[in-house]
Order: structure tokens, then C-alpha cells, then sequence
């Protein structure tokens, strides 16, 4: 059984939903900023937790794939009435950006998302197993939390530490042996920001050859992007402005 944190607008619907994807290791709950500012300006939400994840049925994630991850999304989007937009941050930006391949979707942002490949290396081994945020790096320790998360509050933190749980080994091997993605049928948007631990983020997207519009957030770490409120009063407006603007 999949759980989604629901945040509806209420007013009559003119904006399409959105869909929020987590990253690896984490949980819907990384969303609770992003859809507080999102429904404070008219769009309702649906933060989704993936299988094994957050509230989600706890199961056995070893041979858990990226496709099995990408199931999940379309089980939602199956549901709604209208196309979405599909959301992701990390790990959730390339799932979303493999949902937007077949599913119906007006438009698809990938915040820092994990980067597709246009070849597969079929010598990299796909392990299965588990594993937790402590092979980012990330600890419950609260100097390890403030070294990645350097804009975060300290409530901020405590939502973001809460957030986190196990992951697929085997979905992290297929994303290092490369996730084929030659085009999307539907308008791209990358977030990125200028304060990431892990340096040179933006690199990785210059040479990206699906078509996709860029958006640079000063300041704002990897976490930043879906925590830190002072960050999401400026990407939020912006994010939303670019998909009224690719879907009229």
C-alpha cells in the first residue's frame, strides 16, 4: 500500500496538481515546506511516499528497481483527473523524469535530480541490498547535518533527518550503470543551487541533451531546494510561473 501526503487548494481548479517525488533514503515528508507554499498559491499537491519508504507498506527493498520506483508514480498518476506535473529532488528528479517518458504529465522539474545517461554500462554489478543516508554522509549527528545542510534551520533539519529511512542498493547500481533516457515528450525545467556540499552540481547538466530550461537558486543547498523556506519563497513562485508559462 503506497501513502501520499494530500494537500488540496480547495478553490475551483484551474492549476494543474503536482506530484512530489522524494530522493533516495528519504520519504515524503522532505515536501511538508514545499506544499505549504505550494497551496498558498493555488496548487494542490501530492507528495508521494515510494514503496518501503516513509508511511508507504514497509518491505524488503534489496531488488527494489528504478522502474518498480516509476510504478509507483504512475499508480498515482493514473488516479487523478487531470495530467500533473511531476516534482523530484535527487533520486525522485530522474524517477520523475522516467515517469514523464509514458505518463500523462503537463510538465515535469527536477530539483538537482540524479542525471540520465544516453548508454547503459551493462559491466557495472547490480548489488542487492539496503542501505541508510549514512552512506551520503548524512548522520543524525548534528555536525554531520549542518555541513550538508548549511541553510537549513534547525527546524529545518530536524524535518530533514526525520525524513530519512533505508534505500535500494540495487536501484543506486542501475542508476551508477546509467538510467536511458534519449527524450521527453513534455517541457523540462532543472533546478540547481549554488551551495551544495558535494561542488560543481551544475556541471553535471551542461551537457545534458534532453531540452531543458535552467534555473539557479543562489545560496541554496542540495537540501535547501526542498527545506528551507527562505529558498522556496523564491523557487517556488519561479517553478510555477515556468509551468503556467510551457502549459498555456
Amino acid at each position: 500500500m503506497l501513502y501520499a501526503s494530500v494537500v488540496l487548494d480547495g478553490s475551483p481548479a484551474e492549476n494543474p496538481p503536482v506530484v512530489l517525488i522524494h530522493g533516495s533514503a528519504n520519504s515524503a515528508q522532505v515536501w511538508a515546506i514545499w506544499q505549504q507554499q505550494l497551496v498558498q498559491r493555488g496548487w494542490s499537491s501530492y507528495a508521494l511516499d515510494l514503496r518501503g519508504h516513509g508511511k508507504s507498506r514497509r518491505i524488503d527493498l534489496s531488488r527494489t528497481s528504478m522502474s518498480d520506483y516509476v510504478a509507483d508514480v504512475r499508480s498515482l498518476v493514473d488516479q487523478l483527473a487531470r495530467p500533473p506535473v511531476l516534482i523530484g529532488w535527487s533520486m525522485g528528479g530522474l524517477v520523475a523524469m522516467m515517469a514523464a517518458r509514458t505518463c500523462r504529465v503537463v510538465a515535469c522539474v527536477g530539483l538537482e535530480p540524479s542525471t540520465p545517461a544516453l548508454r547503459v554500462d551493462s559491466s557495472m554489478p547490480l548489488r542487492a541490498g539496503e542501505f541508510g543516508a549514512e552512506e551520503y554522509g548524512l548522520t543524525r549527528a548534528r555536525g554531520a547535518a549542518r555541513r550538508q545542510m548549511p541553510d537549513l534551520s534547525a527546524e529545518e533539519r530536524a524535518i530533514a533527518l526525520e525524513s530519512l529511512g533505508p534505500e535500494s542498493r540495487y536501484a543506486r547500481d542501475e542508476r551508477r550503470a546509467g538510467i536511458l533516457i534519449e527524450s521527453l515528450p513534455c517541457p523540462l525545467l532543472i533546478v540547481t543551487g549554488s551551495a551544495d556540499a558535494g561542488g560543481g552540481t551544475r556541471k553535471r547538466y551542461d551537457s545534458l541533451w534532453l531540452h531543458a530550461e535552467q534555473l539557479r537558486v543562489e545560496c541554496a543547498s542540495h537540501w535547501g531546494l526542498v527545506l528551507s523556506r527562505r529558498v522556496l519563497e523564491t523557487v517556488v513562485p519561479a517553478v510555477t510561473q515556468w509551468v503556467n508559462s510551457v502549459a498555456s
